[in-house]
């Protein structure tokens, strides 16, 4: 018989609560089976491979799918009013999607988020849970003591990670339960990209605190973007484990603005990485503060994220 330990409880800061709070894990003994049992350590590789997450993220395509999406909203108690229907006809919207990946990629309805426009002032390119850094260096730690990020691991190009070297950093980890596009963080243009090949572990901070290169061992792409008022940024798009696909929505080769959508992750939790030059920003206070003891901040799309130095 397997063994799972019970581990702890994931706590965030709900920004908009002000509040501590309890994160509700979608596949929560998945994971725990994954990363804390001894058989999962020892198959979980037949997981966390791209081939099984694509699988797992084309099942989320079939139009059987949709089953799953009523009780998915009523167990994580998402707000579907806030979100464009989908292209079902259906009187109520929590039936109006045609498969779970139509639902998990919904949109915001016209209003229901807005970017915060001070020019001094970066607004949260996701919704998600973030931690910050105001410098990415080996004295500093994620998720856990003795693990530390550099921006050549993250980056994959040693010639490009020398802009960001000493450079601020900031983590942003969607769930399943949240809205999974990704936006520009300002007004700008795309310098460079390229994906890097890896691994579909999971971004959960359970998988992070056993297996603790995740994010530089995992599937990602990478954009170096020029950015009106942030210098420079590496925006760094990681796969997670069930993630079908990181898509890209807006042209390379056209600029953009502060707000627009870059893409979106199908089926799955994944994370978004962004990286600065020194001495250009730094993360919110209220993020470093909580960073620092071990919290995530829960932040809705085109909040404060961070300010310029």
């Amino acid at each position: 018989m397997t063994t799972v330990s019970n581990p702890p409880e994931i706590k965030f800061y709900n920004r908009m609560t002000g509040k501590n709070e309890i994160e509700k894990v979608y596949g929560d003994w998945f994971i725990r089976f994954l990363y804390c049992s001894v058989a999962g350590k020892k198959i979980g590789s037949a997981f966390t491979n791209k081939f099984f997450s694509k699988a797992y993220g084309a099942f989320q395509d079939l139009p059987s799918s949709h089953r799953k999406v009523r009780p998915f909203i009523e167990k994580f108690n998402i707000p579907i009013d806030d979100y464009e229907p989908g292209s079902r006809p259906s009187i109520d919207s929590r039936d109006s999607y045609r498969s779970f990946n139509e639902f998990f990629i919904r949109k915001f309805k016209r209003g229901k988020r807005s970017f915060v426009t001070s020019p001094n002032l970066m607004p949260a390119f996701s919704e998600a849970r973030y931690v910050g850094f105001e410098s990415i260096n080996e004295k500093e730690t994620y998720p856990v003591k003795g693990s530390y990020l550099l921006a050549k691991d993250l980056i994959g190009n040693d010639q490009i990670a020398k802009i960001f070297e000493g450079g601020p950093l900031i983590i942003a980890r969607l769930c399943p339960v949240d809205y999974h596009r990704y936006h520009y963080p300002d007004n700008g243009t795309v310098v460079e990209h390229y994906p890097i090949s890896g691994e579909f572990d999971s971004v959960n901070p359970l998988a992070l605190k056993y297996k603790n290169q995740i994010f530089i061992k995992n599937e990602r792409h990478v954009s170096i973007l020029q950015t009106e008022n942030f210098g420079r940024l590496a925006y760094i798009e990681v796969g997670a484990i069930c993630v079908g696909k990181i898509v890209q929505t807006h042209r390379w080769n056209k600029p953009f603005m502060r707000g627009e959508e870059k893409g979106y992750f199908l089926f799955g939790g994944s994370t978004v990485i962004l990286v600065g030059e020194k001495g250009k920003w730094k993360p919110s206070a209220d993020i470093c503060m909580n960073t620092s003891n071990g919290i995530e901040t829960y932040l809705q799309l085109g909040q404060e994220v961070a300010s310029k130095i």
